[in-house]
């Protein structure tokens, strides 16, 4: 492994933990075994080493989502959000250290103050909720979700998701136990009411005609 990237594994590592204001370039260096020379070699200053973790999580969501996707049939958008629900889990679950940070108030206080950071957080949610909303519209599409406002609809529906993943990250439920009534929520919540009555429909038609 590259000595930059040894860097931003430990720094991820330590940052998820103690956090970042806790975290001391001292046990950094102690870490990564590389002198705090070598660190500033390679990064301006510890918060620039934290908004490259920034960078690099939301540059990660989409290749992985897209490989992630391409080992999964589909048939419907309403399918299409439940796999994005999945998706959004195996992400917190294989990145457990980056969405500890996320979930912690630092980079909220540094986004205050520093352009780049807010930059990288609202890029990094809207990149989620993006595959949230592409799942409603294709559903919108297809006939199986509902006419409801898709980019509302998405944050909601990522808003439940996420609470799902604090909740674990803090240990305050297992959430695997939840997870059916989660994918059921999400369809009931989206899922297209006149469906039922348009195949009605659609099915006399055929046998009038037949």
């Amino acid at each position: 492994m590259k000595k930059r990237d040894a860097i931003l594994q430990a720094a991820t590592y330590l940052f998820s933990r103690k956090g970042f204001k806790d975290t001391s370039m001292a046990e950094l260096s102690k870490a990564t075994g590389a002198a705090e020379g070598t660190i500033f070699y390679h990064f301006k200053n510890k918060q620039d080493i934290f908004l490259t973790i920034l960078r690099n999580l939301r540059d990660e969501i989409l290749p992985e989502f897209e490989k992630y996707e391409g080992a999964k049939v589909v048939k419907t958008g309403l399918d299409m959000v439940e796999e994005s629900i999945s998706f959004y889990l195996y992400m917190a679950s294989i990145k457990e250290d980056l969405f500890s940070i996320l979930h912690q108030r630092y980079p909220y206080e540094l986004a205050e103050k520093n352009p780049e950071c807010r930059e990288l957080l609202e890029s990094i949610y809207e990149a989620f909720v993006d595959i949230f909303e592409n799942a409603i519209r294709m559903g919108q599409q297809d006939g199986s979700i509902g006419p409801w406002h898709t980019r509302k609809s998405a944050m909601i529906l990522f808003a439940m998701v996420d609470s799902m993943v604090r909740f674990r990250m803090y240990n305050l439920y297992d959430i695997a136990s939840l997870y059916n009534e989660m994918i059921a929520t999400g369809r009931r919540m989206l899922e297209n009411r006149e469906m039922p009555v348009l195949q009605a429909k659609t099915q006399i038609k055929t046998e009038e005609s037949g």
